[in-house]
């Protein structure tokens, strides 16, 4: 038992020993974080635009729902959603025996008009001559002349009757108004058409419009008008592909309820289906931003790093926010730098912190 105590104290004392030794500093020192070679670049105060992103969706420059006159049942449907068409072609075929029925009526009316015209106008003949002779008096040609004008106007309204008639019974089959691609059809074969009532639906191949919701406070502050020209950029093309676009179509007033104008920009003639998804750059004024390099950010656990060289020549990592202005050289910073930082460019990853900066020129 002794023996063990012995070695207890004599353990502790040199413990002591050791302490008294090698304890002369408060802290350990700092381990060499080593070198960091890269470019170096500054990051810059300049002055941009403020944008406005305006979403929407492009649609045909010209788009009909074409229908019929005739009431009847369908008897033909000739085209589907997608198909192409040309002008004049026929869509849709309607039962003409109602039409062809209607128009016979009409030109029946229109014999009988004829028919009471010839006798109207030889009795108008035949008491003018014995009016002439003192036969007939004044108040009998005069009711002669009325008979006359009075058969020659149901002719023009019989003639009227058969041309509409004509036009209806023309209207059995429907045509397309131009050419372009059918949209989709809203009938099938033994459907009752009816005036009014939405048989097919084209679009014209030629023509694409974006139509955005512009608020009235950027459309205001953008000076944004008939002939205003916006950079455009549809998702079906890839955002590298702008395109320019014209205001063609602006509402004269703002939507009480959303205080948005409508507006439509002409796009030209691309080959983009309508309904396609897109966003133009409206303009309305400049600010005060920060820009780096893109060569100067990395991405690291989720988040976007830059690293700077401080006053002493070390590396230091911060976090950066990223704007939406973005080159593909130079991106914009809105938090983590206020510019003239001296930033390493072209890092794979993230140097030790205190690493000592070695410029490469």
């Amino acid at each position: 038992m002794t023996r063990k105590l012995v070695a207890v104290v004599a353990t502790v004392a040199l413990g002591a020993v050791t302490m008294a030794c090698g304890g002369g500093h408060g802290s350990p020192e700092r381990v060499n974080a080593g070198t960091v070679q890269a470019r170096v670049a500054q990051a810059a105060v300049v002055t941009v635009p403020t944008t406005v992103e305006l979403y929407g969706t492009v649609e045909a420059g010209r788009s009909v729902a074409v229908s019929s006159r005739v009431m009847a049942a369908v008897t033909a449907v000739l085209v589907k959603a997608g198909d192409p068409v040309k002008k004049g072609q026929v869509l849709v075929e309607i039962d003409p025996q109602t039409a062809k029925g209607q128009e016979a009526q009409a030109r029946g009316g229109l014999a009988q008009a004829q028919a009471a015209l010839a006798v109207a106008a030889r009795n108008h003949e035949r008491f003018r001559v014995l009016h002439d002779k003192g036969a007939a008096s004044e108040l009998e040609l005069d009711l002669a002349r009325m008979q006359h004008e009075q058969a020659q106007g149901a002719v023009q309204q019989a003639q009227g009757a058969v041309e509409a008639a004509s036009s209806v019974a023309r209207e059995s089959q429907v045509v397309a108004p131009f050419a372009g691609r059918i949209v989709s059809r809203m009938v099938e074969v033994g459907d009752l058409a009816a005036p009014g009532r939405p048989l097919v639906m084209v679009e014209s191949d030629q023509g694409r419009r974006l139509v955005v919701a512009v608020p009235q406070s950027a459309a205001l502050a953008g000076g944004l008008g008939i002939g205003s020209e916006l950079p455009a950029v549809l998702d079906a093309l890839g955002r590298d592909r702008v395109l320019p676009a014209k205001v063609v179509e602006m509402t004269p007033g703002a939507d009480p309820a959303a205080h948005t104008f409508l507006v439509k920009l002409d796009l030209g003639d691309l080959e983009v289906v309508s309904g396609a998804t897109g966003r133009a750059r409206l303009t309305t004024g400049q600010r005060q931003a920060v820009e780096v390099p893109r060569l100067a950010v990395l991405s690291s656990g989720g988040l976007s790093m830059v690293v700077v060289r401080d006053a002493a020549g070390l590396a230091r990592s911060r976090a950066v926010t990223l704007g939406g202005m973005d080159d593909g050289e130079r991106i914009e910073v809105l938090s983590g730098l206020q510019g003239g930082e001296d930033l390493l460019l072209g890092l794979s990853a993230l140097p030790g912190d205190g690493a000592r900066v070695e410029e490469v020129r």
